[in-house]
């Protein structure tokens, strides 16, 4: 059964249903912030992990050597060369992936601490699933004029 799973799911099939895979995680946190699904889906990122963890073990089956990835921290040529493996290039899409939604899920339930509109949260987030720091900035600035003090450890 594993060995089909194998065979179906290539590292570009993961990336393809990665993709389509948070679109309905991001559009519950904008459009159904208030939702118990949206409480369900957005506070776990369970599927995130169970694909981080298949495509380790994909990675581990075809031979990959871990510890090049500590090379990252040597020189930006060196990053460049871990960017042109395929296997290295989907583990960060995935953590990529699962940080964006952990802050998107982080900001609807801030936002909903303060009481602010849920209309205006629409741009942070949607700036979030697609440049995760400056959405999680636009939202901070945001933020400080309805909870009327600074506060960036909340």
């Amino acid at each position: 059964m594993i060995e089909q799973i194998h065979t179906y799911f290539t590292i570009e099939m993961i990336y393809l249903w990665l993709n389509l895979g948070v679109l309905p995680f991001w559009l519950i946190l904008i459009f159904f912030p208030y939702s118990k699904l949206c409480k369900i889906f957005t506070t776990s990122i369970l599927i995130l992990s169970l694909a981080y963890c298949y495509v380790i073990y994909i990675i581990f089956q075809n031979g990959y050597d871990f510890l090049n990835n500590f090379k990252l921290y040597l020189s930006l040529a060196e990053l460049l060369y871990l960017f042109s493996d395929s296997s290295f290039l989907i583990l960060i899409w995935i953590h990529l992936l699962a940080i964006n939604l952990f802050c998107g899920g982080w900001i609807v339930n801030d936002y909903q601490k303060f009481g602010i509109s849920k209309i205006l949260m629409f741009f942070p987030l949607l700036i979030t699933y697609l440049i995760g720091p400056l959405g999680i900035t636009i939202y901070w600035l945001i933020r400080i004029f309805y909870a009327k003090r600074i506060s960036i450890y909340d």
